[in-house]
């Protein structure tokens, strides 16, 4: 059963590629025509694969149906939570996690710092998005036309005297951050705050996440916050990884 399952699954990486008739799914599996047929029949009656006019097979559209209800049914919060959880423990200060839903930037979790001085920022509610590393990264990832169009509908609060000043600003920042991978608030929203952040991707490398850590100055400095920016990204990696598939979660291997 194994066997005929591997088979099986084997057809659809071969059918990505493009149609393919009978005789190349049996060669590329090894087996008869008759075998061939006969896993081809079944991953049809599941809508996985398709059979066209001219007898070749391609990937069926129940096979992206259920793909796409997967992805739809992924809670990256729950996937990332654990991992920024072991963040917080091994550098103690506050930890967050963003995303971008209908021209905002919200926190949908947040791990407290272990200092006695902490922030006031709130699950569900809008980042400062001018500003922000997370919705840097966020606003990064966007197509370049939708990048401009997002930055010059937003105000420019002049938060401090470190904050970002117009569009133009913006959408320079936004492409630093785009090829450098990170970003930073360096005061851009509280004088007193710093924060670093990097992305989590999807399996199709587009950012769906970013996660940040943010502490005061009277706790570390900016440069000493910028020391745990390769811990921050082996994090958001780690997220990536069991968000995307590419790695399995603990306990499953």
């Amino acid at each position: 059963m194994s066997q005929t399952v591997d088979r099986a699954l084997s057809i659809l990486p071969l059918l990505a590629e493009g149609p393919a008739d009978l005789g190349q799914v049996a060669d590329r599996l090894g087996v008869h025509k008759s075998t061939a047929l006969r896993l081809l029949r079944t991953l049809h009656e599941h809508g996985l694969v398709y059979r066209q006019s001219d007898q070749r097979y391609r990937l069926g559209a129940r096979l992206f149906a259920l793909a796409q209800e997967a992805m739809e049914n992924l809670d990256v919060r729950e996937i990332a939570h654990p991992h920024l959880a072991r963040l917080n423990e091994s550098c103690g200060h506050t930890v967050h996690l963003a995303v971008y839903e209908e021209n905002e930037v919200l926190y949908i979790d947040k791990v407290e710092s272990r200092y006695p001085v902490r922030m006031y920022s709130r699950i569900g509610k809008p980042v400062a998005i001018t500003v922000a590393a997370v919705a840097k990264l966020l606003l990064a990832d966007l197509p370049e036309h939708e990048r401009r169009a997002v930055a010059e509908k937003l105000d420019y609060p002049a938060y401090t005297a470190r904050s970002t000043p117009d569009a133009t600003a913006f959408l320079r920042e936004l492409e630093q951050v785009r090829e450098q991978g990170w970003a930073t608030d360096l005061g851009g929203h509280e004088e007193s705050i710093n924060c670093v952040a990097a992305p989590i991707r999807g399996a199709d490398g587009r950012v769906v996440a970013a996660m940040s850590v943010s502490a005061p100055n009277v706790v570390v400095t900016a440069d000493e916050l910028l020391t745990l920016l390769p811990l921050a990204r082996r994090t958001a990696d780690a997220i990536s990884g069991e968000y995307s598939g590419r790695t399995p979660v603990k306990g499953t291997e």
